[in-house]
């Protein structure tokens, strides 16, 4: 089930949405309009020191978040 990020073209609400259904029908939470358009939604993986392995494909061996 996955969760899309919207912004609404007509009053410039931005929204999360979790779509259950592939038919499922989007509105805008604020104002009720189905003229939307799909954010793009970055994400993150974060790994501990433990699980990482010994060689880095970063010069300094950390790389900025």
């Amino acid at each position: 089930m996955p969760i899309y990020t919207y912004k609404c073209k007509n009053c410039g609400e931005v929204f999360d949405f979790l779509k259950l259904k592939k038919s499922e029908k989007v509105k805008c939470k604020k104002c009720g309009s189905i003229n939307l358009e799909k954010q793009f939604a970055a994400f993150g993986v974060r790994m501990n020191d433990s699980s990482s392995t010994s060689g880095s494909s970063c010069p300094t061996g950390t790389c900025p978040l």
